[in-house]
């Protein structure tokens, strides 16, 4: 669905047997991730906040098959898949995860904060990325170098004040930035229909053209996507996409995802709509891929999880002494009050 331009999106994709394949390790490797991370949280390894991206693969697959690497990210703090897509290996992420030295921001972050270049997190308040998201879209602007953000929010966070703002700011600026809403139909434990008056979230933006798109077919997402970079890079100012998908695991890890939604409709969805499934199929008929090979895949994949989950769980955590390391940038070292006047720690800087 489209609302409001000339033109849409190819309505034919391209799909190579490299790209397919690339595609398929991409998804399978972000579901292999989170049921991994799954496990770990219920033997209590992962502690705190933790929320999966199952089902939604293809969302974080097309996206960043259809932007640049020098493009930019920020996302919620359902983050993972992207921390992956932007370059952070599984091993990093799992060790994020655990809290231990050898995590992509050395275990201080946890799950909804882990950064890369061109990736500004995992945001832990909701809604807060998006106007970030149209900052990072203005220095892109300012500086003139031809790249974009894309700024994803959730169902949950589209009925937010702040969003509304940020429209307006950008559409006024024209500035470069693609809003992503992931709309995989249930905020927290809130269907869309009883929260928002208007579940047409690709509407929303008003006086900036959207898109609603199929956010269970990678090749619907990357061409969306590819229109969306085109649009913004080419000075017509900002564009929102509405993926519509999908989770599996509830909100997060301590909601079991049963209480608000029916076992049949989780499995309605997982046989019917799959990401990773419905790319399967469209390479074994096409004769792309053998299912041999795709097995073979599998393999490299479940080893590459179970070897970082092993370095996740044996790599040690980080000293105190780390703990209030980087609080300020390119500082002499300062003293830093503990959890009681007596209790010095030290800030040193990162130069």
């Amino acid at each position: 669905s489209l609302l409001f331009s000339d033109e849409g999106p190819a309505d034919t994709a391209v799909l190579t047997r490299d790209q397919g394949l690339s595609y398929y390790r991409c998804m399978q490797t972000i579901r292999r991730m989170e049921l991994k991370a799954d496990q770990l949280y219920k033997q209590k390894i992962i502690r705190g906040f933790c929320h999966l991206y199952d089902g939604q693969e293809a969302c974080a697959a097309g996206i960043e098959a259809g932007i640049e690497r020098t493009d930019h990210v920020i996302t919620a703090y359902r983050a993972h898949a992207f921390t992956y897509t932007r370059g952070v290996s599984v091993r990093e992420i799992l060790a994020e995860l655990t809290g231990r030295q050898g995590g992509v921001a050395k275990g201080k972050g946890g799950s909804m904060h882990m950064y890369a270049p061109h990736f500004y997190g995992g945001n832990g308040i909701v809604g807060a990325q998006v106007p970030l998201g149209a900052g990072i879209a203005l220095a892109c602007q300012y500086q003139g170098n031809g790249q974009i953000c894309v700024a994803l929010y959730g169902d949950g966070a589209a009925n937010q004040g702040q969003l509304f703002e940020t429209y307006n700011m950008a559409a006024l600026w024209k500035l470069p930035c693609v809003f992503v809403c992931e709309n995989n139909r249930y905020g927290m434990g809130t269907s869309v229909e009883r929260a928002a008056a208007s579940t047409d979230y690709y509407k929303r933006g008003d006086f900036i053209p959207g898109l609603r798109v199929d956010g269970m077919d990678v090749l619907c997402v990357r061409e969306a996507t590819k229109f969306a970079a085109d649009h913004c890079r080419s000075g017509k100012g900002p564009i929102l996409m509405e993926l519509q998908t999908y989770r599996y695991h509830g909100h997060s890890m301590s909601d079991p995802g049963v209480s608000y939604r029916t076992r049949e409709e989780v499995q309605e969805v997982r046989s019917k709509n799959d990401p990773i499934s419905l790319l399967k199929e469209r390479m074994l008929s096409n004769n792309m891929a053998s299912a041999e090979e795709l097995k073979e895949i599998d393999g490299e994949i479940r080893k590459e999880v179970d070897d970082a989950a092993q370095f996740a769980t044996s790599d040690p955590e980080p000293p105190l002494d780390d703990l209030c390391k980087y609080i300020y940038h390119n500082s002499p070292p300062v003293q830093v009050r503990g959890t009681n006047p007596w209790a010095k720690l030290q800030s040193v800087s990162s130069s």
